[in-house]
Parts: structure tokens; sequence; C-alpha cells
């Protein structure tokens, strides 16, 4: 069939109609342009603002400190992450309620408590029929925090926050100190390094879309973290236990009222351990009395007594005023510028030989072997040792020791009598650890410090050699004979070589010496090849019989054979010759 094809019969377009189309068009373009011009010129800046405000978000982190650990990266203080959790009971909603149903208060916190671990009656106690704002609780962990937020419950809000910890409590307490409140360094090296651990915040620009997804942009991943590092200390949290454990046994043993213990590399000056009692929680600091935060072994200065007295002989034999193989006579009193002076045990001794002075702890001896060194350089090498100067470490600010004026030392012959048994001037425990770590390293100045990074510091320091290989190599031998035949004998450790001195002091107070003692004993270990230097010092013993052999000694011995453990060191040879070797 064929199909007609259907013929339209074309009108002419109106002209009125034709001039509204083209008036309408031509306004909506005008328009178009009206706006494009001010959103282009008059509304430009505005409008950049605000799309920056939508497409970039401020990223704070939190105020945060680095984490300390151990020279085997054992955490000693960290933060740890929690939480606080607000309440709005006018909010309070579960998932899948309507929009409009509001749940109760004892609803809610049945849910909550399971979690928390406390009872109902206690969250329902906080709200005091508040509606809006109320803080349940603090310290949430971050588990129990993950849980709180799959219950999905409206109306509750969790806001993270930063909290220092310390693991390892009372332990490292007078070393790390602790943080207040406000995240503030307070005592120790949270403290002393404050500007090391703080971490620096960042305010990070996210870029993101109008539907809030990130754009990629050029940010690395450090972009959103300050750092990665931790404050690494040289302490081993090993040996630093096992120093705590023994000097905490001791101290109570006696009825002390505080007690020291120090291990120290002679060759470099990192200390190994830094024990103190009492101590305290640092996690719980105000609980406890402000005076006890005190780094009081290089800030507390004390009389270092027969501690002091290889340190003499060293100087006696650089300035060759003695000979290795010389003799004293002890006859165990002496009278220096109107003073009498005597022994610890008002006894004699005869004619001695150095290592003997060394062994009985002669004070007479020691006198008349410092009465050949000229006053005048006598003090001149007290000053050099640095006696009367700030300890250089990263520990504390030291206190600097005292020493009589050089015009006073050398008028008065009795002031360099009683500095050749350590008394008349003062010094912290550390620096007298110091200066027998110099001893025994060959005579070099070594500093000591706790921190890793300390490290660098040094290197650009040059080291000032005190006393000759061959001083050093006497005096140590002299102090091994004191632990194998003298006052120190209590710390021999068989198959093993060790030097020491014991030291026992009456302590001045307001210019007047006292029935209090001051006990300590200072080992060099392994004496062939000195690598460590013990130091223990116990305040105030009130038991009966409280000498440095007795008190300090038991301590050092327990301090060094975790040591031959903790650092592997084998049994040395009777025959090896002793070596010392500069640093």
């Amino acid at each position: 069939m064929k199909r007609h094809k259907k013929i339209i019969n074309l009108v002419p377009l109106k002209v009125q109609r034709f001039r509204i189309t083209y008036i309408f068009f031509l306004v909506l373009i005008f328009g178009l342009f009206c706006r494009l011009l001010n959103l282009q010129v008059f509304s430009a800046s505005d409008l950049q603002r605000k799309a920056r405000l939508i497409q970039f978000t401020k990223s704070t982190s939190l105020n945060g400190r680095r984490p300390i650990v151990d020279r085997n990266k054992r955490l000693i203080a960290y933060d740890k992450t929690l939480y606080k959790l607000w309440a709005h009971p006018k909010y309070f909603n579960f998932p899948g309620d309507a929009k409009n149903r509001l749940r109760s208060i004892e609803e809610v916190v049945n849910k909550l408590s399971p979690i928390l671990n406390v009872k109902d009656e206690f969250l329902i106690s906080k709200f005091e029929n508040k509606m809006i704002g109320i803080e349940l609780l603090d310290e949430i962990t971050e588990n129990q925090a993950k849980k709180i937020k799959n219950l999905h419950i409206s109306g509750l809000d969790l806001v993270k926050y930063s909290q220092r910890y310390y693991p390892q409590s009372n332990l490292y307490s007078n070393l790390i100190g602790f943080v207040n409140d406000e995240n503030k360094g307070s005592a120790g090296l949270e403290l002393h390094l404050d500007s090391q651990i703080k971490l620096i915040n960042k305010i990070n620009l996210v870029k993101r879309g109008g539907d809030g997804t990130p754009l990629p942009d050029n940010s690395g991943p450090r972009d959103f973290i300050n750092d990665y590092e931790s404050l690494g200390l040289t302490i081993d949290s090993r040996l630093q236990k096992a120093s705590f454990k023994a000097l905490s046994k001791h101290v109570m043993k006696w009825q002390a009222k505080k007690g020291f213990a120090i291990v120290m590399n002679v060759n470099n000056g990192e200390i190994l351990s830094l024990a103190s009692t009492p101590s305290y929680d640092p996690n719980k600091y105000w609980e406890y009395n402000s005076e006890i935060f005190k780094g009081w072994y290089s800030q507390d200065l004390f009389e270092p007594g027969s501690t002091f007295k290889p340190i003499n002989l060293a100087l006696a034999l650089e300035e060759k005023v003695i000979q290795e193989d010389g003799l004293v006579e002890d006859i165990g009193k002496i009278n220096v510028g109107g003073w009498t002076l005597s022994n610890w045990d008002k006894k004699g001794n005869g004619y001695i030989n150095y290592p003997k002075v060394l062994q009985v702890s002669s004070n007479v001896g020691m006198v008349k072997i410092m009465q050949n060194l000229p006053p005048k350089i006598y003090w001149d090498w007290l000053n050099k040792l640095g006696i009367s100067k700030n300890l250089e470490t990263d520990l504390f600010e030291s206190t600097a020791g005292q020493l009589k004026s050089k015009d006073i030392f050398v008028s008065q012959s009795i002031e360099p009598a009683v500095a050749s048994f350590g008394k008349g001037f003062s010094i912290s425990p550390l620096k007298l650890a110091q200066l027998h770590a110099v001893l025994a390293n060959g005579g070099v100045e070594v500093i000591p410090h706790v921190t890793l990074k300390y490290k660098e510091h040094l290197k650009n320091n040059s080291q000032e050699e005190i006393f000759s290989d061959e001083v050093s190599r006497i005096i140590l031998k002299w102090m091994e004979s004191v632990v194998e035949n003298g006052s120190g004998v209590g710390a021999k450790i068989e198959g093993y070589r060790i030097g020491g001195k014991t030291g026992t002091s009456l302590k001045a107070i307001n210019g007047r010496y006292t029935s209090k003692k001051v006990c300590s004993f200072v080992a060099t270990f392994p004496i062939n090849n000195p690598k460590y230097v013990v130091l223990v010092v116990i305040d105030e013993p009130s038991k009966g019989y409280a000498y440095g052999s007795t008190v300090a000694v038991p301590v050092a011995k327990e301090i060094m054979e975790s040591l031959i453990v903790i650092e592997k060191i084998p049994p040395q040879n009777e025959k090896n010759r002793l070596i010392v070797k500069k640093p």
C-alpha cells in the first residue's frame, strides 16, 4: 500500500513573538554577565576566603612529649592516649530509635558501667539533675573508648588527651622526674631537658574537596607527625633494677636517711645505672613531699673523706714528692698548727708503704705524704680537678663544690692537712665518681652523662689529660690491694680483679662536726682493664658499727655481681697485666 506524505504548511513567525524571545535571551545573557562580573571582581576576595575555609582544615597534633627509652629501647616514659567521657542527657538516643525518643540516664548508665568497670550508682551521681556538659569519667583507655564508640549512643562525647606514664614506677623517679597536670616537666630530666623532650606542635593544613574527601597534595607522612624520635639514655634497665634493689635493701637495713649508687663507663662517661633512694612513683607525684624530687647526688655536697685518698696520692706521684716504693711513718696521731689529727681507730701503724696507707685508711700517713707537696701547688691541683666548679653534665644543674680560698689554704697549715684525707672541702657524689673515672682511664677527663645524644656535644670538646698513664697504673694497683687485703675486702668476687676505697665521714652541720655519718665505697672494675666505676654513698646510717666497709661495700659488691652477668664479663687471669687505656 502506497504511503502518502503529510505536507505541513509553514507559517511565518510573528514579529512580536520574535522580539519577546530576543529580549528575553538578551536580558538573561546580561544578567549572567553581571553575575559573573560580581563573582569575578566584586566578590572575588570574599569567595576565595570562603573556599579556603571549605577546602582546607587545620590539623593540630596533641601536646605530646617524646618517649624516653634506655640503651636497649626499653620504655621509661611515654605519652599514653586517654579519653574523657562527657554526657548530654537531653540528647540520649540509641541506634534504631525514633528521632524524638529520649532514653533515660539509667538506660545509658546500664550500658556504660560494664565497660568502665564502675557501679551504676557512681555514674548516676555524676549527673546531679544536669542535662548537658557532664564529665562522667577521665583516664579512659583506648580499648574502653572504642567499646563506647561502638555503642553509637547519641549524647556521649569522648575527648582525647595525652598523659605522661612511667611504666617502671619508682625505679627511675629520681633521675627522670615527672610532668605536672599541665604536661610540663617539673623535676629530673623531664624538667632539665624539657626543650629536648617536648614536641613542638605543628598546625597542618589538609586540603579537601566539597564533600570533605582529602585531595592529593605534596604533603609527606612527616608533615602530620612532628617526629619519630625518642630520648635515648645510656642507662641499662636491668642494671638499674639490680642497683636499686641492692641499694634500697641496705638503706633499709641500716635505717639510713638516703642512698645513692652509680655505675659509669670510665672511658666515655656513660652512666649505666643511677639509683637513688628514697624514691617516689612519678605517676602519683602529688602524694609525695616535694623535698624528695631533688637530684641530691649532683646538687648536695659532702666531704668525700677517705675515698679521696687515691686522688691525693695521684697528685703526690705526679709532682714526684713520693716514689712508688716509698714508706711513711704512722704513729697514730699528728699535730698540725695546734690541731691534733688522728686515725679513725686512734692507733698507729708504724712504717708502712703507700698501698698499706690505703688498706688501713691511715689519716696520719696521708697528712705526712701531702706535707711534701707545697700548699700552693696542692691548691692549684684541687682547682684543676674542678673541685669548686659546676660539673658539666646533662643531668641537672650541678652544685659547685666548696674549696677554701687559695690564701686561706696556703696560710693555714691545717687546711691542706685535713684535705689530705678528704676533709675541709666538699663535692657532689657525681663529681667524686667522675674523678675516679679519670683516675681509672689513664688520666683523661670524662663527662658523666645519661643521654646518647650528649656524645655529639662531647665530640666538639677537647678532653684534658690530668694524670699520666704511669700514675694511674700505680694508684689502681694500690686500690686493688685495698680489696685484697684492706677495708674493701668485702667487695672481693672470686675470679675478678677489683680495686676500691672505703670512706666514712662525719657530717658537719653549721660548721660543727656531728655524730652523723656518710658511708661510701668506690670501686674500679675490672682492675686489669678498667671499664667501670661503681660508687655507693649512704647518708646517715643510724645503726651501730656503720662504716664504708660495712654499709657501702656490700651494696657495691651486689651491683658488680649483677654487672658481671649483664655485661657477660669473663673472669680475669690473676697474671693479666694491668692495662690502662686513654679514652
